[in-house]
C-alpha cells in the first residue's frame, strides 16, 4: 500500500482528477519537453463531459503559461483506457511536434501516462488489505496510527499536522465568505448561514448536527471555488473528514496529537481503498469518493473515541456499505449540486457509522475488504452515465443549467 503522503494532497479544487490530476500531468510533460513553445491538450471521456465545470481547461491552461496551450473536449470517443483521460502534445519553435504522451487521471491527483503499470507511487506498507493490516495489530497490540508510525518516515507526523492545520484554515475561510460560487449555477454560499442562525427552537443536538454541516459546507464551498483544499481522499470529497475533526476538536478539545492519530487510522482505510477499488468518481461512482471519504472520517471519529481496531474497522465498514450504488451526476459538470450538500450528509453518517460500531461491534457479519471489494464491482456495473459524465440523473435532468 502507498504512502498516505499520496492520499492526502494540499491544492486547488474543484476535482482531484478533473484539476489536480490534468495540472500534475501537464507538469510531467514540460520536464520532458522543456523546449516546446506551444501545446495542444485533447480530453476525453468524463475530462470531456465535465471538463468545463471542473474549470479542466482553465487549470491547464495556467500550467502551461505564459507559454499557449490550446485545450479540445473530445466527447466522441468511448474505446479508452480509463475514464479519464487526456492527450498532450508538444510542439517546437518550427511548428513540429516534439512529442505527445497520453495520461489518465486515475483519482485523488494521481496520474500515470498510458502504458505505464497501475502500481502505487510510494509503496511503504506490506499489507494486502484492511485484513492484513488488523492481523498485524492484533499480534503486536498497537493501534493504526502506530502502525503508520512504523512504516512511514520520521516526518510523517509533522506532515499530517500540516495536513490539520490546512484542513482547519480551509474551514475557516469558508465559514466567513459568502457570496456566489463561480459558475453558470448561481449557487450561494451557505457555510456561514449555517454557522450563524441559530433557530430559536433550536435543540442541542439539532445544533450539534447544524454546526458540523457548517464545517462540511466551508470545505466543499472553497473547493467548488477552486480554492486550497486536502484531498481525503479527492477534492469533491473534502469536507467530510475536516468537518468532523473540526466538530469534534472544538467540542471535545482534542490536542493536535489526537487529531494527527485520527487523520493517520483515516489514511489506512483511504490506502486500502485506493489499492484495492478506486476513489475515482468517474471510475466507480461517488461511492468510491464520498463513500470513501465516509468510511475514512468513521475511522478518524473512531480513534478520537479510542475505539479497538475491530471497532474502527466495521465503523468504516458501515460506513461505506450504505454509500454502496451512490451515483456522481454532478449538475452542469461542476462541484456544487449535488456534492456540497453531500458532504455534510456524508459527516452526520460518519458520525452515526461510528457511534453504532463501538455498541454493536461484536455483531458483524463481513468486513470491510468485503465491502471494498463490492463497492468496486457496483461501480463497475454503472452505467457510465451515472460514472461523473453529466449525462446521467440529476445532470441530466438539470442540462439547461450548462
Amino acid at each position: 500500500m502507498e504512502s498516505l503522503r499520496e492520499l492526502y494532497k494540499i491544492g486547488k479544487g474543484p476535482s482531484s482528477s478533473h484539476t489536480m490530476g490534468p495540472v500534475r500531468a501537464a507538469q510531467d510533460f514540460l520536464e520532458k519537453y522543456p523546449s516546446a513553445v506551444r501545446f495542444s491538450v485533447v480530453l476525453y471521456g468524463s475530462l470531456a463531459h465535465t471538463g468545463k465545470g471542473h474549470l479542466t481547461d482553465e487549470a491547464l491552461i495556467q500550467a502551461f503559461a505564459p507559454k499557449p496551450c490550446e485545450v479540445i473536449f473530445d466527447c466522441e470517443q468511448t474505446d479508452l483506457p480509463h475514464p479519464n483521460v487526456l492527450e498532450i502534445c508538444g510542439y517546437g519553435a518550427d511548428g513540429a511536434m516534439l512529442g505527445k504522451i497520453r495520461y489518465l487521471s486515475v483519482g485523488g491527483g494521481t496520474v500515470r501516462a498510458e502504458g505505464e503499470p497501475a502500481r502505487p507511487v510510494r509503496e511503504v506498507y506490506p499489507f494486502a488489505d484492511f485484513g492484513e493490516i488488523m492481523r498485524y495489530c492484533k499480534e503486536r497490540n498497537c493501534s493504526l496510527d502506530e502502525v503508520v508510525s512504523a512504516f512511514e518516515d520520521e516526518k510523517i507526523g509533522e506532515f499530517l499536522l500540516s495536513v490539520w492545520k490546512s484542513m482547519r484554515e480551509t474551514i475557516l475561510r469558508g465559514l466567513r465568505a459568502c457570496g456566489k460560487l463561480p459558475g453558470k449555477l448561481g449557487v450561494e454560499r451557505k457555510a456561514r448561514t449555517l454557522f450563524e442562525t441559530v433557530p430559536e427552537d433550536e435543540e442541542p443536538e439539532a445544533r450539534e448536527q447544524r454546526l458540523l454541516c457548517a464545517f462540511a459546507f466551508a470545505t466543499a464551498e472553497e473547493n467548488a471555488a477552486g480554492g486550497t483544499i486536502v484531498t481525503a481522499p479527492t477534492c469533491g470529497a473534502s469536507g467530510i473528514l475536516p468537518a468532523v475533526l473540526y466538530y469534534l476538536s472544538t467540542k471535545h478539545g482534542y490536542s493536535e496529537k489526537r487529531i494527527v492519530a485520527a487523520l493517520a487510522a483515516a489514511g489506512l482505510v483511504g490506502v486500502t481503498v485506493k489499492q484495492n477499488a478506486s476513489i475515482s468518481g468517474a471510475e466507480a461512482g461517488c461511492q468510491a469518493e464520498v463513500g470513501t471519504a465516509t468510511a475514512m472520517a468513521a475511522a478518524a471519529i473512531s480513534r478520537l473515541f479510542e475505539a479497538s481496531v475491530a471497532e474502527t474497522e466495521y465503523a468504516a465498514e458501515i460506513a461505506l456499505e450504505h454509500q454502496l450504488g451512490l451515483t456522481c451526476d454532478p449538475v452542469g459538470g461542476y462541484v456544487q449540486i449535488p456534492c456540497i450538500e453531500r458532504n455534510a450528509v456524508a459527516a452526520m453518517r460518519a458520525l452515526s457509522s461510528a457511534q453504532l460500531a463501538k455498541i454493536l461491534a461484536g455483531t458483524r457479519k463481513i468486513s470491510f475488504d468485503t465491502v471494498v471489494e463490492t463497492m468496486y464491482q457496483t461501480g463497475k456495473d454503472l452505467s457510465e452515465r451515472y460514472r461523473e459524465t453529466a449525462e446521467g440523473g440529476l445532470a441530466a435532468i438539470y442540462r439547461g443549467c450548462h
